[in-house]
This record gives C-alpha cells, sequence and structure tokens, in this order.
C-alpha cells in the first residue's frame, strides 16, 4: 500500500519531467545531496537545443562525436523549401490518401513537422548500414576542413550532398552519426504519443545507433532491440564468422502510451488448445511458477496451500472433508519452495479455471495444480512478440524474389527488405485502420508494399508517406538498363505494380473458378453460405483499396527571393516585384505550398473551379479556399465568404491597393467572422 508523501511536489523534477518530454536527449542523472540518483538537465545541451547556432565548449558529454552540436542546429535550422505537387507521376491522384515524396529526407522532414506533428503511428526506416561502401547524405553541419584539422589532425575534401563514406574517412563514424542524429530528431516530433520507430540495423553501427536513439527518444523508451535472423546460410562479409543476422530497434515516443500487442498464434501454437469442456478449447499452465525465479523467501505471500479434491480434481484455499489434499508449490529441480503465479485473492474469484490431477515426477506420482487457458476466453488472442524473429518468411532472401516476382529480374533493386518484416512490426503494435506509416529511407518502397498489403487481409485503410532522394543509378546497371534512372522511379514503379497486383490477387481469390455475375448469383441465392460471404468481402475490399499515390518533389521556395538593401533596388528590378511568384510556379504549387505553411495533410482532396473567370480551390471541403488570381473581383470574394471556409489564402497581387485589403477583411468579417486569411 502506497504512502501519503506529506510534503508538495518537488516542482524541481516536475520541471525537469515537461523537459524531458520535448527533449529527452537532455535529462541525465546526477547524485543528490542524499547520495542518491536523481533526473537533471544537462544545461549545456539544452542551450545547444535552443540556439540557431553553435554554441562554443567541449562536446565531451557522455556519448559524442565531431559535429554532434552542428546537427542539432542543422536539425532547428529552418529552409526556404516546398514540395510541388507532380500528377503526372502518381496514381489515383485524386483519390489516394498516400504519399511518396522526392528529396533530401532532412528537408523533407522539416517540411512535415506542421501538418504531421504528432500524427504518425508507425515510422519504419532502413538507412545505410556504414558498411564502407554506402552512400550517405553530405549534410550542411559536416565540419569545414580547417574545424577538422583543429580537432582531429586530419584534413577532409568536401564532398557532394550524397557521397560514398569508406572507412578510410577520418570522419566515417562521426559522418553517419550526424546523418542520423538530426533526422531522428525531427521524427520524433512527427510520432504520436502512442507512436513506434523500426530501425533496420547490423552490428557495424549498431552500438552508435542505440546510443543515439537513448538521446532522440530517451533510453526508458528503448522498448527491445529484436534480432532479425536474416540469411539462415549465413553472410560472408566478415573473414571469421558467418552473420546470421541483423537487428531491428524499436522505440516509442511515450513508452506507457504505446500498445505493444504481440502476434497471432502460430498454427504450432494453436495446436496446444488440445482439451475441451462445456466452456471450450483449452491448454494447460501449470499454476507453479517455473525457472526459480520467484522462491518464497522473495515472494513469501505467493506460497500457501492448495487443496484438492481427489475425486473430480477441484481445488479450494480451504482444506475440508472434500479438499484433503494438500499442494504447495515446491521447485522439483531444487526442492526448493517456490511460488503460484496466482494470489490467493485471483484464485478465490477464479477457482473454476484451476484443476489438479496426478503426476510422475522424480519416479513419484504427486498432485500438481493447473490453469484451464481458454483460447476463446480474450477475443483476438495473441503472443507476445519474441526478442528473436526467425523462420523462412523472414529470410531477407524473400525481398530479392519479390523484386523479381514485380519486375521480372532480381537485379533491378539489391537488398530489398521482406514485406514480411514490416507487415510483423505493424501487427505487433496495433496498426489500426486508418493509421500512418512513414518511411524516410524508403529505398524500393517495401513499406509501401508492406501496408498496401496488410489493408487488402483485413480491409483497413493504412496510410504510408514514403520519403526518397533521387539517388542516381549506376549507368552499369540492370536498373539503369532497364530504364530507370534513379532509386524514386524504382520505388514508384514498384508501389504501381505492387498495388496492381494485390487487386488482382484479391479478385482472383474471390471469384476462384467463377464469373463474377455468376458470384453475385451464387451469393444471392445462398446468403448464409461462408463461400459467398468470403467472395462478395475480399471484392469490397479490393474495390475500396487505397493502391495510389500522390508524388510531391522537394523545391526551392515558391517565392523570389528578395532579399536586398534599398540601395541595391534598380527600376528593373521593382518591375520584377511586382510578382513576387516564381513565374515556372502552378495554382497547384501554390496550393501544396500553402498547405505546409498552413499544417494541413496533404492527402486530402480538393475541388477546382472557375468563378466570374477566376480559379478557386477548395481543400477538404472547406479547410481552406484559396484564389490566387491577379485583380480578384469583389464578386468573387463575396462567394468565397459566404462558404464559411476556416481558412482563405490569395496571393498579394490579387488587391491593387491596401483600400482593396481591408474591404477584403470586412467582407468576411461580416460573412465568415471565423474565416482566417492570409495572402502569399
Amino acid at each position: 500500500m502506497d504512502k501519503l508523501k506529506m510534503e508538495t511536489q518537488d516542482l524541481t523534477q516536475m520541471n525537469i519531467e515537461k523537459i524531458g518530454e520535448m527533449f529527452p536527449n537532455v535529462v541525465t542523472e546526477t547524485r543528490g545531496e542524499d547520495g542518491k540518483l536523481k533526473k537533471a538537465v544537462n544545461f549545456e545541451l539544452l542551450k545547444q537545443m535552443l540556439s540557431d547556432e553553435v554554441l562554443s565548449g567541449d562536446e565531451a558529454y557522455e556519448f559524442t562525436w565531431v559535429g554532434k552540436k552542428a546537427s542539432i542546429v542543422e536539425a532547428n535550422k529552418p529552409i526556404r523549401k516546398t514540395l510541388r505537387p507532380c500528377k503526372e507521376e502518381s496514381k489515383n491522384w485524386d483519390t489516394t490518401e498516400n504519399l511518396y515524396i522526392e528529396g533530401d529526407n532532412l528537408e523533407v522532414l522539416k517540411l512535415l513537422q506542421e501538418s504531421y506533428l504528432g500524427k504518425v503511428k508507425m515510422i519504419y526506416i532502413d538507412p545505410p548500414y556504414n558498411t564502407g561502401n554506402d552512400f550517405i547524405y553530405r549534410d550542411d553541419f559536416a565540419t569545414t576542413r580547417e574545424e577538422w584539422s583543429e580537432e582531429s589532425g586530419e584534413w577532409s575534401e568536401d564532398g557532394d550532398r550524397l557521397f560514398r563514406n569508406t572507412d578510410s574517412n577520418g570522419r566515417f563514424h562521426s559522418d553517419w552519426c550526424s546523418m542520423v542524429f538530426c533526422r531522428l530528431i525531427l521524427a520524433r516530433n512527427l510520432l504520436a504519443d502512442e507512436g513506434v520507430i523500426f530501425i533496420s540495423i547490423d552490428e557495424n553501427e549498431l552500438d552508435n545507433l542505440t546510443k543515439i536513439c537513448d538521446e532522440s527518444f530517451g533510453e526508458e523508451n528503448h522498448i527491445n532491440t529484436i534480432v532479425i535472423k536474416s540469411n539462415p546460410r549465413g553472410s560472408m562479409s566478415t573473414a571469421e564468422i558467418a552473420n546470421l543476422h541483423e537487428y531491428l530497434l524499436l522505440y516509442s515516443k511515450r513508452r506507457n502510451n504505446a500498445s505493444i500487442i504481440g502476434h497471432e498464434l502460430t498454427d504450432e501454437m494453436k495446436s496446444e488448445y488440445k482439451y475441451s469442456d462445456e466452456k471450450g478449447l483449452y491448454r494447460l499452465l501449470g499454476l507453479r511458477m517455473r525457472g526459480g525465479f520467484w522462491r518464497r523467501s522473495e515472494r513469501p505471500n505467493l506460497f500457501f496451500p492448495i487443496y484438492v479434491n481427489p475425486s473430480d480434481g477441484n481445488v479450494s484455499l480451504e482444506k475440508d472433508e472434500s479438499h484433503p489434499i494438500e499442494v504447495v508449490p515446491v521447485q522439483p529441480s531444487t526442492l526448493e519452495d517456490g511460488t503460484w503465479r496466482w494470489s490467493k485473492e485471483k484464485i478465490q474469484h477464479e477457482s473454476n479455471f484451476l484443476f489438479a490431477k496426478q503426476i510422475e515426477r522424480n519416479g513419484d506420482i504427486i498432485w500438481d495444480i493447473y490453469q484451464k487457458d481458454y483460447f476463446d476466453r480474450n477475443e483476438g488472442r495473441r503472443t507476445k512478440a519474441k526478442s528473436i524473429w526467425e523462420g523462412n518468411e523472414i529470410n531477407y532472401q524473400n525481398g530479392t524474389e519479390e523484386i523479381k516476382t514485380l519486375f521480372g529480374s532480381s537485379a533491378i533493386f539489391s537488398y530489398s527488405k521482406p514485406v514480411f518484416l514490416i507487415n510483423q512490426a505493424m501487427k505487433m503494435i496495433d496498426i489500426k485502420g486508418n493509421d500512418i506509416i512513414l518511411d524516410f529511407f524508403s529505398g524500393s518502397s517495401t513499406t509501401a508494399h508492406s501496408v498496401m498489403q496488410l489493408n487488402a487481409e483485413d480491409g483497413g485503410n493504412r496510410k504510408f508517406i514514403m520519403v526518397q532522394l533521387q539517388e542516381p543509378c549506376d549507368e552499369k546497371s540492370e536498373a539503369y538498363k532497364a530504364g530507370y534512372k534513379n532509386i524514386c522511379e524504382i520505388g514508384k514503379e514498384r508501389i504501381r505494380r505492387a498495388g496492381d497486383k494485390i487487386v488482382a490477387d484479391l479478385l482472383k481469390d474471390a471469384e476462384g473458378e467463377k464469373t463474377i455475375d455468376n458470384i453475385k448469383k451464387h451469393f444471392q441465392l445462398t446468403l448464409e453460405e461462408d463461400h459467398g460471404k468470403k467472395a462478395l468481402s475480399q471484392r469490397e475490399i479490393a474495390e475500396n483499396l487505397d493502391i495510389g499515390f500522390r508524388v510531391l518533389k522537394l523545391d526551392d521556395t515558391n517565392m523570389k527571393d528578395v532579399y536586398y538593401s534599398a540601395d541595391e533596388y534598380d527600376q528593373k528590378m521593382l518591375v520584377g516585384l511586382e510578382n513576387n511568384i516564381k513565374e515556372d510556379r502552378t495554382d497547384l504549387d501554390l496550393l501544396f505550398g500553402c498547405l505546409l505553411d498552413w499544417g494541413l495533410s496533404l492527402s486530402m482532396p480538393y475541388t477546382s473551379e472557375t468563378i466570374e473567370s477566376c480559379s478557386v480551390h477548395t481543400y477538404n471541403n472547406g479547410d481552406l479556399i484559396a484564389c490566387f488570381d491577379n485583380n480578384v473581383p469583389e464578386s468573387v470574394i463575396r462567394e468565397i465568404a459566404k462558404r464559411l471556409p476556416l481558412r482563405a489564402v490569395f496571393r498579394d497581387s490579387s488587391f491593387t491597393s491596401s483600400p482593396e485589403k481591408i474591404n477584403v477583411e470586412e467582407i468576411f468579417k461580416l460573412l465568415s467572422p471565423n474565416t482566417t486569411i492570409k495572402v502569399i
């Protein structure tokens, strides 16, 4: 029983907890005056998190590397970028809620901060493993030659945005750590409170990645590191030992909110439920705690006798004429006093789930107590996810075969993860029908394939956001010869092909040997027949499955650069500033730029119409109405206001004078006072 504190709350510790929720990497431990450990704040690191410049000081706090502070600055640095829609490369643009974004994922993550803040249920990433042959991102936080010379005594040439990080590079680990760290800082913001992130990695950077994740998400939110038996034959990449496995790191945004529900029972597990009575199928679980972990000396309240009725096996906590036989939890291997798994209170309430039977132990016949664990007692019975994933389905060779099935050649993309891996990850954390899954190292788009596959299995409407740099394919590669100039082209084509195949498989499964008309006729004639129900259900899923995606491409801002001092302007420049929007930008570019600026989702439906020669765009039934025409007449303004949008946006040149802008505000105050108005 807990005691009353009889004192006011420790406001310092409460404030540290609040700071830790926003910046988990700044919370550390210190020893108080009483000698006990307590949480504290690393104020130097907190100052860096709140600064847009690299602060002076020795980067020696716990786990550090050259460029760590600079990577924090880079994560927080604002950018003048936008995402431009590309309808011609999209699939089902008007109806899909999935996104495929091309561009540097660091900058894309920054752009998504408002629109998807706290909305992503799951992130899966498969970043470069840093084997010495990987391409990684050359970010702006890479130290200069002079800085590197001063700090390490070596020189390093500046590279392109994407460079091969060979182990001869003096900043081999530092460059990789900086690249990952700033992206994880931004990714954490996108996770929902119940959200989790899975990260695939091998032994090369496992230790460093774990420490980086401990800082980014908080050590207490490290749920586990899963061993993936990815190559049963063993990899030959190491000289001494053939590696059979890789790793999958699992972190939560807030552990208390995360829902780790485990996995469905395998056929082997279901076979354990081999007994039955009037309540249904059940298996037997020994009530005695196995393994010797809870001894009587450690949990004395769980050591007590249970009494057995020898005629029917019923049990009781009271000894009487019907229950004369006493059973206590003794460890058979050591003969030490052990414990029961259930308390007396639980046994009193659920004794009908217990019974005793005689067993043979060490040559003697004794009584032992068992629990009837019914299969249907808890709807959707599952088993805890295991720390080792193995089996034929998890073999990474399956990822290669999936590429071959879709493209006709496994050489189109190397080292693609299998769909089963990400499917298992989604299933173990209770990803529901409308949740968002993000992958910002999307590669061949296995994650998108997995999301569509899981939706096909249960009729869900989960949505994916894929982010991938336009990494060029080697001109000598099979992918390039097949017409794929960069990784994005492979990823988009895989989604197209995988989606079509999933729908085709659903329809084939639904129809069997029958035609569509025969299915409908069969269903009408045999309404209660399971086959008829299944056929129609599969068809409904196929018809409603979202296998499309909107393509958005990272680009410079839609707005012209106007950063000149007054004495630098000439007459020619002033004429050019009459239009502050770049000439190559369309209304759709401007609309999606406004969505990012206002923090609205990028996947909702919109309509475009012409009102008195003006193009008017309505986003998600009035979340936003935009008109980017010049000299918009008052009648159009009034029509927009009458529709009561939550937000309205125009361009600066939509109004010829300041009095006109004031008039627009007055019109909205009169007709739609709750509308927020902005101009670009």
